[in-house]
C-alpha cells in the first residue's frame, strides 16, 4: 500500500482538511469527527485501496484500515494542515438538542442491555414454562424464577440512574441512592396508600416508579447540575459529606413533588400518542416502522423508544412497537437468505447463509454490514419484508408482554399471550417478503474467485489467493481466561463480518492477556487496549481487549511489553482492571482475529465454551 496516496485520497474523499474536525485512530480504524458528513463521497472512499470498510457510529465517521492504520494515520498527518487537539476540537462542536436526547438514552441504556437481556430471556423462559403447564404462579419454583428474572426492570431505576450519572459526570452512589428512595417499600406503600401525602406542606402526588424511566432520567439529570452547583460553593473540608447530604434532600423532595409526577405523565403521553398511531394509523403503522427499523438501529436512535416500550409494559401490560422490530430482522434475515441462494460466489454465498441465520437468530449486525448494505438492493429488500411483516402485525394486532432479551427467535416467548399464534405466524411473513423482493430486484454479485485480473488485485491490495504460499501449520493458544464466543457474537461489524480476519471471541474472567504463541510483539497500541503479534510461524495475530475501548485512552490497562518484544506462550502482555472498565460501561468482549486468513487453508476453533489461558484455541492448516 502507498501511505501517501492513500492518505490524500482519504482527505479529499471526507470532503477534504476544512471538513476534519478532529481525527484520532484505533488499532484498526481511522476515526473522524467531521464538520458535515455529507460531504463525504463513500462510493469512491470504499475504492481507495487499504480501506477494508466504513462504519459511522454517533457523529463519529470510522474508517476501517487494519494493521496499517499507524501508517496511513501518519500520512495523513504528515501530508496535510490537519492539527490534532482533541480537547478544543470535541468540544467546538455542539450537539443539537435532539441528537444530544438520543445520545443521553443510549448511552444509559446500553451499558443495562446485558442485563435486561439475560432478565427478559429468564422472563420468556418462565412464560413458556407456565404456558406448557410444566409450573404453576402459585409455586416456589415461579415465584424464585419470576424475582431473577423481574428484577431488573423493578428496579431499572437504580441501575439507570448509576448509567446516566455516568454519562452526566456527576456520583454514580449519589444516582443510585435517589433511585433506591423512589424505590423504598415504605415510600412504595405510603404513595400506594391512596390517601394525600405532602412533604412540608407541599402535596406529593401519587406515582409508581417501580420499572419506570423518563422520571429517573430527570431527576439524574437535574441532580448532575444540583451536585455540581453545591459542590462549587462547599469548602473542600466538608465536600465529602455535605455535597452527597445535600444533593439527596434536594433532589428526591424534587422529584416526589414535581419531576417524578412530570415524567409520568410524559410517558403517559408518548404511550398515548403511539397507542393512537397503531390505533388510528391500521396497517400503516407498523408498515412505517417495520420498514424503517433498521435505518433507525443504524442511527442508534431506536434507543429512544426504550422509555416507551417500558411505559407501555408497566401501565399497559403490553408493547405494539417492539414487534415491529422482529420483523425488521426477519426481513434482514430474508434478504441474505435470498443472496445465499443466488449468488456464485461460494465464499460469499457461505457468509450470507450463516449471517440469515445469526439474523433469525435476533443478531442483524453481519447480516446488515457485511451483505445486504455491501450490495445495496438487498438492504432494500429486507426493508420491504420488514414493512411487510410491521403491516401484517398491525393489522392483526400482535402484542408483546414481555421485554424478552432478544429480537429474534429465542425472543418469541415474549409474544406469549393474546396474539402468540398471530406473531408466529408474522415471522415468515417478514422472512419470506424480504427473500422475494430480493429475487425480484436483484444484486450485482461479488466476483467469483479467480475472476479477478493482476491489476484488480493490485488496485485493492487483495492478498492473491492463487499464490502457493502457505504458513506452516500451527496451533494457537488461548491468552485468556473465559468464555469462547463465535466473532458473530461481537457487537462490532468491523469484527463480526469477519472484516478484520478470522478467528474467535473470548469473553473474559480475568484481566489478563497472555501470549498465544511463540513469536514477536509486532505493535501494541498506545492506549494498550490492542496488541498485534506474528508467531514465528509466521500467523498474524490481533487481541482486541473490549469494543471501543481506545476511548478510555490507556486507563485501566499495563502493558508488560513493548513493540518488538521476542515473546513465549503463556508471556504476560497486558494487564487490565475488568471491573473498572465495565464501570465505564464498556463491553469487555474480546476478539482474537489472525488477520492473514489467506495464507491458511483451514483456521478452525479447537474448543468451545470455556478456556482457561494457554488452551488450545484455534488450529491453523
Amino acid at each position: 500500500m502507498d501511505y501517501k496516496k492513500t492518505a490524500i485520497s482519504i482527505i479529499e474523499l471526507v470532503g477534504g482538511e476544512g471538513n476534519v474536525q478532529n481525527v484520532i485512530h484505533c488499532m484498526t480504524r481511522l476515526r473522524f469527527n467531521l464538520q458535515d458528513q455529507s460531504k463525504v463521497d463513500r462510493k469512491r472512499l470504499e475504492k481507495v485501496p487499504g480501506i477494508m470498510g466504513i462504519n459511522v457510529s454517533g457523529d463519529q465517521f470510522q474508517i476501517i484500515i487494519g494493521n496499517d492504520v499507524p501508517k496511513v494515520y501518519n500520512a495523513i498527518l504528515e501530508n496535510s494542515a490537519i492539527k490534532i487537539d482533541s480537547k478544543t476540537k470535541q468540544s467546538a462542536k455542539k450537539q443539537n438538542p435532539i441528537n444530544a436526547i438520543f445520545d443521553v438514552i443510549s448511552g444509559a441504556f446500553t451499558p443495562l442491555l446485558p442485563a435486561i437481556a439475560g432478565a427478559g430471556m429468564i422472563k420468556g423462559i418462565l412464560a413458556i414454562a407456565i404456558a406448557f403447564g410444566w409450573t404453576t404462579d402459585k409455586s416456589q419454583l415461579y415465584t424464585i424464577l419470576n424475582a431473577i428474572g423481574d428484577g431488573a426492570f423493578y428496579f431499572l431505576p437504580i441501575l439507570l440512574a448509576v448509567s446516566l450519572a455516568k454519562k452526566f459526570g456527576s456520583n454514580m452512589y449519589v444516582a443510585a441512592a435517589i433511585g433506591a428512595a423512589l424505590l423504598h417499600p415504605t415510600l412504595t406503600a405510603l404513595l400506594g396508600a391512596g390517601k394525600p401525602v405532602a412533604f412540608l406542606g407541599i402535596p406529593v402526588t401519587a406515582v409508581t416508579y417501580s420499572s419506570t424511566v423518563i422520571p429517573i432520567l430527570l431527576a439524574i439529570w437535574i441532580a448532575a447540575y444540583v451536585e455540581k452547583w453545591v459542590d462549587r460553593i462547599i469548602p473542600s473540608m466538608f465536600k465529602l459529606i455535605l455535597v452527597p447530604t445535600l444533593t439527596l434532600l434536594i433532589i428526591v423532595p424534587v422529584t416526589l413533588i414535581a419531576v417524578g409526577p412530570l415524567g409520568s405523565i410524559i410517558g403517559n403521553w408518548l404511550s398515548l400518542g403511539v397507542g393512537a398511531l397503531f390505533e388510528h394509523g391500521w396497517i400503516f403503522a407498523g408498515l412505517i416502522l417495520g420498514g424503517t427499523w433498521s435505518l433507525i438501529i443504524m442511527t442508534g436512535m431506536h434507543y429512544a423508544f426504550l422509555p416507551v416500550v417500558m411505559n407501555n409494559l408497566t401501565t399497559k401490560g403490553y408493547d405494539v412497537i417492539l414487534p415491529s422490530m422482529f420483523m425488521a430482522n426477519m426481513g434482514q434475515a430474508g434478504a441474505t437468505f435470498a443472496v445465499s441462494l443466488r449468488s456464485k460466489n461460494k465464499s460469499f454465498k457461505s457468509l450470507a447463509m450463516t449471517t440469515s441465520l445469526t439474523a433469525i437468530m435476533g443478531v442483524t449486525e453481519p447480516a446488515m454490514y457485511g451483505v445486504n448494505m455491501r450490495l445495496k438492493k438487498p438492504f432494500i429488500g429486507g426493508l420491504i419484508g420488514g414493512a411487510v411483516g410491521g403491516a401484517y402485525y398491525s393489522a392483526v394486532g400482535v402484542k408483546y408482554f414481555i421485554l424478552g432479551g432478544n429480537v429474534g427467535l429465542p425472543g418469541v416467548a415474549s409474544f406469549i399471550g393474546s396474539t402468540f399464534i398471530l406473531a408466529i405466524i408474522g415471522l415468515p411473513i417478514a422472512f419470506a417478503a424480504g427473500a422475494i423482493a430480493t429475487f425480484i430486484m436483484g444484486f450485482e454479485d461479488v466476483e467469483r474467485e479467480g475472476e479477478q485480473d493482476t491489476t484488480t488485485v493490485e488496485e485493492t491490495n487483495t492478498f492473491d489467493t492463487k499464490s502457493e504460499l502457505v504458513v506452516a501449520a500451527e496451533q494457537v493458544f488461548s491468552p485468556l481466561k473465559g468464555e469462547v464466543k463465535a466473532l458473530s457474537e461481537v457487537n462490532d461489524p468491523t469484527f463480526s463480518t469477519g472484516i478484520m480476519g478470522k478467528g474467535l471471541a473470548i469473553q473474559p474472567q480475568e484481566g489478563k492477556v497472555v501470549s498465544p504463541v511463540t513469536g514477536r510483539v509486532t505493535t501494541i497500541f498506545k492506549t494498550k487496549h490492542a496488541i498485534g503479534i506474528t508467531s514465528d510461524n509466521g500467523a498474524e495475530i490481533l487481541i482486541h481487549v473490549g469494543l471501543d475501548t481506545v476511548r478510555l485512552q490507556g486507563k485501566h490497562f499495563t502493558a508488560h511489553v513493548k513493540d518488538g518484544d521476542f515473546i513465549e506462550v503463556g508471556q504476560t502482555l497486558v494487564t487490565f482492571d475488568m471491573d473498572a472498565i465495565k464501570a465505564e460501561g464498556y463491553d469487555l468482549m474480546t476478539p482474537v482475529i489472525i488477520t492473514n486468513p489467506d495464507r491458511y487453508q483451514t483456521i478452525e476453533p479447537v474448543k468451545q465454551g470455556k478456556i482457561n489461558t494457554r488452551e488450545a484455541f484455534l488450529a491453523l492448516q
